[in-house]
């Protein structure tokens, strides 16, 4: 348990009644949590999972694998029944289920994930050597993570983006979006939408609309921290 605060002597209280109830032992200021590695400094807090990347590269027997220089080839056509060949189908869900755990504070791979997450059903050799150039890349960027710097500013900023039609199995389209508050990235997120887009400026709309309710949302959850925001949330959108 992660406990966190401004206020030591409630931090205290709260350690103290917990003790009580439960068999507990503090382990100090937090280093290392469910995976997640935290680093301060004067600058503000770093995460990262490189041990959790080396540990998965360890049991799966790719340490000694080739770096690739990105998660995914660009402008790739993946697809449901790209061959004949099946893979081990556990195995394969397995390790995009911890993708999509490490994609949490990775989102330099959020983007490839979800799109080798969309074959867990019936994941072919196709869709196995995805997975595999992911694994490749993380292991040329297995330090990279977030930082959150102490930038002195609670400026909430959104970006969204979307493919039109990439989907060559359905024709749906892929959103991507990202929300910093204070200069921070504290969401990234890429997922495939539900219905297929006539147009290109339809799909835009709809990718907006989806970044504005959690620019909304951000906005009400600072609100109940008794944080009040003094400009106007922006959001950007490439669209001409």
């Amino acid at each position: 348990m992660a406990i966190i605060g401004n206020n030591a002597g409630e931090q205290q209280k709260l350690q103290k009644y917990l003790s009580q109830e439960f068999e507990m032992k503090d382990l100090g200021a937090l280093k290392f949590f469910l995976g997640i590695e935290v680093a301060r400094s004067k600058t503000g807090i770093f995460l990262s999972q490189r041990k959790y990347v080396m540990d998965l590269l360890t049991e799966i027997g790719m340490l000694g694998c080739k770096p690739a220089d990105t998660p995914i080839k660009m402008n790739h056509k993946l697809c449901e029944d790209m061959d004949l060949f099946p893979t081990n189908k556990e195995q394969y869900q397995r390790l995009v289920g911890r993708l999509i755990y490490l994609a949490h504070i990775r989102p330099d791979i959020a983007y490839a994930v979800s799109v080798v997450s969309q074959f867990m059903l019936s994941p072919s050799v196709s869709h196995r050597n995805v997975v595999d150039r992911i694994l490749r890349y993380l292991k040329l960027a297995s330090g990279e993570g977030l930082m959150f710097s102490k930038n002195g500013n609670l400026e909430v900023v959104g970006y969204t983006d979307v493919d039109w039609a990439g989907s060559i199995t359905n024709r749906c389209s892929t959103l991507g979006y990202f929300t910093f508050v204070g200069g921070n990235l504290v969401i990234g997120w890429s997922k495939k939408q539900n219905v297929v887009a006539r147009s290109s400026a339809e799909v835009e709309y709809r990718g907006m609309a989806q970044g504005v309710c959690e620019l909304l949302w951000i906005r009400g959850l600072l609100t109940e921290l008794g944080f009040k925001l003094v400009k106007p949330i922006e959001l950007h959108c490439d669209n001409k």
